[in-house]
């Protein structure tokens, strides 16, 4: 039985991708193992290019595949490989250079390259590229949660951002196959179904009459899913139909991650971010009116060039007044070929580290913030696992639909269900709380009852 061996850098949607890569290799009989330990047949590196690290990072981990077996084919994808391919195909033992795209012709050229081992560089340009790629994951290793790629590529072109030139302008999947997909995702037996993109509050920028809102009043008809949560949006995504389906639609997650990126107008203009301080305030304002007690999760870049101490101090006030669930913190870091990385006024890397540390401790105390008013509260949460602080001890941890992290006793046959869970106790990432009933209980004592 040939095998392969995967080794994903980067992203969610570089982790689905490389799910999507499996079934092709599934298909035609392969065996899936372990890269750090097994010899493959082919190995499969699916790399990343956000940062200049990971254009290195990725470059290890080739030498390190062409090192266990030499004789195996080595194939290279994802965004390192799409914009920089002639990079790879100069590290000796590459034999197949393929992108973002044209994914489904992989089993074609590997065929190939075993019979006449020629090396071959399959990136074409990714800008011309209009359609969505048909990759389709039935199946994920993480049995409570199913992602679902909706939309590849992203039209912004902010300044900090290789990703356009990596994976092309933004496109939609067609949504009956999406419908399609989540109906056997549910018959798969998934009760949360993410949606996910490269920007995945652009879809259905490219179709006709055809919105995000739409997609979401289809799927809220899917018999038997339960959760459906959007990866990411941008505040200027959410309009008023979008926050009509957040509102009425029960299956929608009380959680939405935004990306603020920078809390002064000056720093969002440069970074070509398409919002103001003010407009991004007003829709968290609309998102709180419709959801009440909605999470909203961000994403925040410190440092970026020329920000000054009364720009980050100004980003800071209104990060504390958005009273954002969580924020992920990054140091500005420089991306070759990006504008932002030939910018004048770079902030020095101490000071970057000083504002970091600052807002990480806002984000924590935020996150307390945000948790504490549930206690005493009823939430449905779906274990995932069982609690990682300590294995063993008759204790699952999960996330409930507006994405607080709870764990709980209980035994591992909850792994997966929905469970009603009050919380007893809040903290910073993770609050305790004490199973009430499962849905499934519920469903009993119903049909008992009638």
């Amino acid at each position: 039985m040939p095998s392969v061996a995967f080794y994903t850098l980067g992203c969610k949607v570089n982790f689905y991708d490389t799910e999507a890569i499996w079934q092709l290799f599934k298909n035609e009989g392969y065996e899936q193992v372990d890269f750090e330990t097994k010899t493959a047949d082919v190995y499969l590196i699916n790399t990343c290019t956000v940062t200049n690290t990971g254009d290195k990072k990725s470059r290890q981990i080739i030498r390190r595949a062409v090192r266990r077996n030499p004789d195996a084919v080595i194939a290279v994808t994802g965004c390192y490989a799409q914009t920089s391919p002639a990079e790879i195909m100069a590290i000796p033992g590459v034999d197949l250079v393929i992108g973002t795209q044209d994914r489904d012709k992989l089993m074609t050229y590997i065929h190939q390259i075993q019979e006449d081992r020629k090396p071959v560089n399959a990136v074409r340009n990714i800008m011309k590229t209009r359609e969505f790629e048909e990759l389709d994951v039935p199946d994920f290793a993480e049995r409570t949660r199913a992602f679902l790629k909706i939309q590849e590529g992203c039209n912004n072109f902010c300044t900090f951002c290789i990703i356009p030139w990596s994976r092309g302008l933004s496109r939609s999947r067609d949504p009956k196959s999406v419908i399609a997909q989540a109906r056997q995702l549910v018959a798969a037996g998934y009760k949360e179904i993410v949606l996910t993109g490269i920007h995945t509050g652009g879809y259905g920028d490219d179709l006709e009459n055809y919105k995000l809102a739409d997609l979401l009043w289809d799927l809220d008809k899917v018999d038997g899913l339960e959760r459906i949560r959007i990866s990411s949006i941008e505040a200027s995504q959410i309009d008023d139909r979008v926050i009509e389906v957040l509102n009425r639609s029960p299956k929608m997650c009380r959680h939405l991650h935004i990306p603020l990126q920078a809390g002064d107008d000056s720093v969002l203009k440069r970074m070509r971010r398409k919002y103001t301080t003010e407009e991004f305030a007003r829709k968290i304002e609309l998102l709180h009116e419709a959801m009440p007690g909605v999470a909203i999760t961000t994403d925040v870049i410190v440092g970026f060039p020329g920000e000054t101490d009364e720009m980050f101090e100004a980003g800071y006030d209104f990060m504390k007044r958005m009273k954002f669930a969580e924020m992920h913190v990054f140091p500005y870091s420089k991306r070759t070929g990006t504008p932002a990385a030939r910018m004048e006024d770079q902030v020095d890397e101490e000071v970057k580290n000083e504002r970091v540390h600052r807002l990480i401790d806002l984000s924590e105390s935020m996150q307390l913030a945000y948790a504490q008013p549930f206690v005493g509260q009823t939430l449905d949460v779906i274990p995932e696992r069982d609690y990682k602080g300590a294995p063993g001890t008759g204790y699952v941890m999960g996330y409930s639909g507006n994405y607080i992290q709870v764990v709980f006793k209980g035994d591992e046959s909850l792994i997966g269900q929905l469970c009603s869970v009050r919380i007893t106790e809040a903290g910073v990432n993770e609050c305790k709380g004490e199973l009430i009933s499962t849905a499934a209980s519920m469903a009993h004592q119903a049909t008992a009852a009638g």
